[in-house]
C-alpha cells in the first residue's frame, strides 16, 4: 500500500476540494487526482463522486475514511510521543558517584551519552560521605551510581529507588603500616575486635553506619570506635598517623596507595555492591537511558576496571553481576 495514496485520500476526504488538498500536500492538482485514482483502482470501486462544483465521499469512501482515521491518529500520537521523549533527552543530567570506581563507571557512561545524545549535558559530582542520599533527595542529583551498603538497603529508603546490583567487590582494612595486622595477607571480620575504627560523621542511615563502622564483630565482640571523619583523605591521614583504621572498598588500595597506609583484604565479609539510585517516582528518559548504559558498562568493568592486587595480595576487586 502506497502511503502517499492514503495521505492524499484522507486529506481529500477532509477538504472535499482538490485545490485545497493540493495546497496542503504541496502537490499539483493533477498529482492529487492521480493518487486518488490509483487508490480507487486498488480498492476496485469509486471513493469519491466528482462534479464541476463539488466533491463528495461515496458510502465506501466514508467507511474507508472511518476505518483509516484512528490509525492515522495513532501514528501521529506515537510520533509525537517519540519527539517528546527525544527532546526530554536534551538538557542537563546531574549524576553523583560515591567512590573512585563508581566515578570510573559514571565517566564511561558519560562518554557513551555524549556520543549517542549530543544534546544532553552530563554534570558529574561526588556524593558526600556524610550524607549519601541528601543531594539526591534535594534534587541536586538526578541519579547516582553508588555502593549499596547492605543487602536490605533498598527496603530501608522509602523515597529512594535502588536498581539491581551491577557490580560487587570485596573490602579491605586500611591500617597504619606499623599496625599488627599490616603484615597479614588477609583477615576476617572477627579480627576487627582488636582494631579502633574511625567513625563517619554526618547524616548516615543506620544500616550505612553499621556496615561502614560496625559496632560488633559477627561473633558479637565489641569493636572500639575512634575519631569521626568526613571524607576519605581525612580518614587516610589519620590512619597513617596511627589514630585508627577504616574499612574501605578494595579498589581504594589502588587509587589511594600512600606512605604509612597498608591495606589488608577482609575475607568472609559481605561484598560491597554497586548500582544506580534515583528518587522514587517515574524516572525521566535521561535517567532510564543512564541506567541502561550503566548496565552495559558494568558488564565490562571486571575486565577493564579490576584493580591490581596491592603488593601481590588478593584484591577482592570488582566483579560484574
Amino acid at each position: 500500500m502506497d502511503q502517499n495514496e492514503l495521505d492524499c485520500f484522507l486529506v481529500l476526504a477532509e477538504e472535499l476540494h482538490f485545490g485545497r488538498t493540493a495546497g496542503r500536500l504541496r502537490l499539483s492538482r493533477a498529482r492529487v487526482s492521480q493518487l486518488v485514482q490509483r487508490l480507487e483502482r486498488r480498492v476496485g470501486a469509486p471513493l469519491f463522486t466528482r462534479t464541476s462544483r463539488q466533491v463528495a465521499l461515496t458510502s465506501l469512501g466514508s467507511r474507508l475514511r472511518d476505518d483509516l482515521e484512528p490509525h492515522r491518529r495513532g501514528i501521529e500520537n506515537a510520533l509525537a510521543r517519540a519527539v517528546a521523549s527525544a527532546r526530554a533527552l536534551d538538557g542537563v543530567l546531574h549524576v553523583g558517584f560515591s567512590t573512585p570506581l563508581a566515578g570510573e563507571l559514571v565517566m564511561k557512561v558519560t562518554e557513551r551519552l555524549r556520543a549517542g545524545r549530543p544534546g544532553l549535558t552530563v554534570e558529574v559530582c561526588e556524593v558526600p560521605w556524610t550524607d549519601p542520599y541528601g543531594m539526591l533527595r534535594a534534587g541536586d542529583f538526578d541519579v547516582q551510581l553508588t555502593d549499596f551498603p547492605a543487602p536490605d538497603a533498598p527496603a530501608r529508603e522509602d523515597d529512594v529507588v535502588h536498581g539491581p546490583t551491577l557490580l560487587t567487590e570485596g573490602r579491605v582494612l586500611a591500617v597504619a603500616t606499623g599496625h599488627p595486622l599490616a603484615g597479614r595477607d588477609a583477615m576476617t571480620p572477627e579480627d576487627l575486635a582488636g582494631v579502633v575504627l574511625l567513625t563517619v560523621e554526618g547524616d548516615l542511615p543506620e544500616h550505612w553506619r553499621r556496615y561502614r563502622v560496625p559496632a560488633r564483630t559477627p561473633g558479637g565482640t565489641p569493636i572500639p570506635h575512634g575519631q569521626a571523619v568526613t571524607n576519605l583523605q581525612e580518614a587516610l591521614t589519620l590512619v597513617a598517623g596511627g589514630r585508627g583504621a577504616m574499612l574501605v572498598a578494595a579498589h581504594i588500595a589502588r587509587y589511594h596507595g600512600r606512605p604509612g597506609v597498608s591495606y589488608v583484604p577482609v575475607e568472609e565479609d559481605r561484598p560491597l555492591r554497586y548500582g544506580v539510585v534515583r528518587r522514587s517516582g517515574a524516572a525521566q528518559p535521561a535517567v532510564r537511558l543512564f541506567e541502561t548504559l550503566a548496565r552495559e558498562v558494568a558488564r565490562e568493568a571486571a575486565r577493564d576496571l579490576a584493580p591490581a592486587p596491592p603488593e601481590g595480595r588478593r584484591s577482592g576487586g570488582p566483579a560484574a553481576r
